[in-house]
């Protein structure tokens, strides 16, 4: 590998630490923001839904952005856009101001998270072996180290600009530098002007092969973060009130949860690369299930902190795993590909925490566990799309491509 490849690897791998960061402070301060603004309990999900809704409008943008600009640039400016809006939400005064800096929040969010995955799916495919755990697990750093700044602000009672600027001061600045080091596509196949996954279906055999290709991968996707989104927004809620944990401890299982998404990602990598992207999955899928399951059964607090860690372990693999398999399956429409998948990111944020809720009130809360239980298993009757491509290796074999060196973002 080229020092280039180097270079724009660390700083990929910092964008994603960095959107860790902001999006945990902006997610683990709620009720502070809402206290702020006076927003009302009826109110607050009105707000809350926007963002992943505006990020869903962002991610189908940068589709069609990249087709003129290298996702390089969009990540670029995405970026700090993110990190701006975040300290606009400690600084606004009205809801006219929150609800501006969360719209700039969400739309900038949809065109990072999608760019991010572009970069990162095309580098893997310059390597020619799993790379994309890591840079997810540089996410969940991230993600912890936001929610422990967030714990010591309110801790403190810090006000939410004086907890956001400092970070905003830190991470813009390193952002801005490391995007010098980006690399966009490591070959001629993924150039911008590639077409979209169905118009490039016809050559497959007949049109609209290409979406339906790229269905099941969409609804692994969502199916993740439903899973991803109970744990966030319910594990502290069901520890306490169903498994009748003291306050205290009810914080720790999303705490835990990100340590072993940290872990799990951590080491993915190598057992994509021993054993093959789909062996991988369906293991992680079986542990997320038996997780729920363990959660659900649970008799006390501590067996559900094994349930939510079991969970952790087993989900962790799975989004990066997806958006690996969308670039294999469109090696020439790798952008648009993860464009679109990146979509069900939101759609299975916005689903999950409302079907819990709502199961739970009209049924139980052990009884709502069974139902992401459920869902994950259905990554295993799709594994099989995660080892698919013309140029895949989801097979566990690495495909060395020595002849692409990469090219930098800023002409190396």
């Amino acid at each position: 590998m080229t020092d280039v490849l180097r270079r724009g690897r660390a700083s990929l791998a910092f964008s994603f630490f960095a959107q860790g960061v902001a999006f945990a402070l902006l997610v683990t301060r709620i009720p502070a923001i809402q206290d702020r603004y006076g927003i009302s309990d009826g109110l607050l999900p009105a707000f809350l839904a926007a963002v992943p809704i505006l990020a869903g409008v962002g991610s189908v943008c940068t589709e069609h952005l990249v087709k003129r600009v290298p996702p390089s640039h969009v990540l670029r400016w995405s970026q700090p856009v993110v990190l701006l809006a975040l300290l606009g939400v400690g600084a606004g005064d009205g809801l006219w101001a929150i609800g501006l800096s969360l719209a700039a929040f969400g739309l900038a969010v949809g065109a990072l998270d999608a760019s991010m995955n572009m970069l990162g799916v095309s580098l893997q495919h310059t390597y020619g072996r799993s790379i994309m755990l890591g840079f997810h697990a540089a996410y969940s750093l991230g993600g912890i180290i936001g929610a422990s700044l967030a714990w010591v602000g309110a801790h403190w009672d810090l006000a939410l600009f004086v907890s956001y600027l400092p970070v905003v001061l830190v991470l813009l600045p390193a952002a801005l530098v490391a995007s010098r080091w980006y690399v966009d596509r490591g070959g001629p196949e993924e150039s911008p002007t590639a077409p979209a996954p169905d118009e490039d279906a016809g050559k497959g055999g007949g049109a609209g092969l290409g979406s339906r290709m790229l269905l099941p991968l969409c609804l692994v996707m969502a199916v993740a973060y439903i899973g991803d989104s109970t744990v966030s927004n319910w594990s502290a809620k069901y520890l306490q009130d169903v498994l009748d944990s003291s306050e205290q401890m009810a914080t720790l299982p999303y705490n835990v949860y990100m340590v072993t998404t940290l872990l799990g990602r951590a080491v993915g990598d190598l057992g994509v690369r021993r054993f093959g992207a789909v062996t991988v999955v369906r293991v992680g899928a079986l542990v997320a299930a038996v997780g729920f399951a363990v959660v659900a059964a649970a008799p006390g607090a501590w067996v559900g902190m094994l349930g939510f860690t079991l969970v952790g372990f087993g989900l962790c693999v799975i989004v990066p795993q997806t958006f690996a398999a969308a670039g294999r399956l469109f090696p020439g429409a790798a952008d648009a590909a993860v464009a679109r998948l990146n979509i069900f990111n939101y759609v299975g944020f916005l689903v999950g925490s409302p079907l819990v809720g709502a199961l739970g009130d009209a049924w139980s809360y052990r009884g709502a566990m069974l139902v992401p239980m459920a869902l994950v298993l259905v990554t295993l009757v799709y594994a099989r799309s995660f080892g698919s491509g013309p140029s895949g290796y989801g097979d566990g074999h690495e495909r060395p491509r020595t002849a692409d060196v990469g090219r930098g973002s800023n002409g190396l």
